[in-house]
């Protein structure tokens, strides 16, 4: 590297910069100085660049650089007030920490804010990248935000997005369903039913409902119920639900409201259900149900980022990459 440095004109530590793609280096010296590299036979060795990431995350260091850390949730204060999203951003806050790195947060709906700005305030602060968190009732991102994605790598949490397409982490929904299904049987339900919002399970490309038909397919070829999806109706009129419930009979419930349990006493106050969650939460531990460990699913995202930043990745990827966190079951009361 430093004879990179020596024939380009630059520090050793610029040099190392621009071959990571650093927007801190103008583009042009960022070309300039591949371009020698390459001519030179340099090749980044990844040892070394492994040793160097485990050096900075030891010990009091000062943080080596921010990253962006993006709520996508239409409500400002996702991060603090929402009933899962918090779990995702203590996982990447910690994971970032143990690396070296600090996390500045921006609220992507934000009010002024165009791809002028967004890239103003990247260059300013020195941010390589991002993590998009709380992409919650849609997999698409707004479009004024495109020119940054092609611009800088980021790495989604929780969902696949869709045009553009971006590496993501998230928990496998698909096994969500299809394990908390084998736990029914295993505890000797038979008729186990789902109840889902319908954009839900679209925003998860119908993995929890592929992952229940599985299941009904693969076990109860006699008894296959019809999933319940018209969670909107059933806010404003309950009878929407007590007629599905009527008719399809489960004796037990997965779901991810809880909600749903008041319905159920409503609808059929003499009859005793059991419910299991699709996302277990620390914060209800009678429930019983699927952990989808999203801290898990945010340390995987921020490894996925400082990945592609060693090795230069920039903008939108033309293979996206997808890391799953297996599910576990967990008792509750």
């Amino acid at each position: 590297m430093q004879t990179v440095a020596n024939a380009a004109g630059v520090s050793k530590n610029t040099v190392s910069l621009a071959l990571r793609g650093d927007p801190q280096i103008p583009a042009q010296t960022r070309e300039r100085i591949a371009a020698l590299a390459q001519k030179m036979g340099y090749q980044r060795n990844p040892v070394v660049g492994e040793l160097m990431a485990r050096l900075h995350a030891g010990g009091n260091q000062r943080f080596r650089s921010s990253l962006a850390l993006i709520n996508a949730h239409r409500d400002e204060n996702a991060f603090t007030r929402h009933p899962t999203i918090p779990v995702y951003v203590r996982g990447c806050e910690q994971r970032a920490s143990d690396l070296g790195y600090k996390l500045d947060r921006f609220w992507l709906h934000r009010p002024g804010m165009n791809a002028n700005r967004w890239a103003q305030i990247f260059k300013a602060r020195g941010i390589p990248g991002g993590l998009i968190v709380g992409l919650m009732k849609s997999n698409q991102i707004d479009a004024g935000f495109l020119p940054i994605l092609e611009t800088f790598p980021f790495v989604v949490t929780g969902v696949q997005t869709r045009d553009p397409a971006l590496s993501f982490a998230s928990v496998d929904h698909y096994m969500v369903a299809l394990r908390a299904f084998e736990k029914a049987l295993e505890l000797g339900f038979q008729r186990p039913g789902l109840v889902l919002d319908g954009e839900i399970d679209a925003l998860v490309d119908r993995r929890f409902s592929a992952g229940y038909r599985t299941g009904q397919e693969m076990v109860l070829q006699k008894c296959c119920l019809r999933p319940f999806f018209a969670l909107k109706e059933a806010r404003t009129d309950l009878a929407v639900f007590s007629k599905w419930l009527r008719r399809e009979q489960p004796d037990v419930i997965f779901t991810l409201y809880n909600e749903v349990r008041d319905w159920v006493k409503k609808a059929a106050p003499e009859s005793g259900f059991t419910l299991f969650q699709y996302e277990w939460r620390e914060q209800n531990p009678d429930w019983s149900g699927m952990n989808q460990h999203n801290d898990l699913v945010g340390q995987a995202a921020v490894d996925m980022l400082i990945g592609m930043l060693h090795r230069g990745e920039r903008g939108l990827p033309s293979h996206p990459l997808a890391t799953l966190i297996r599910p576990t079951w967990v008792n509750g009361r």
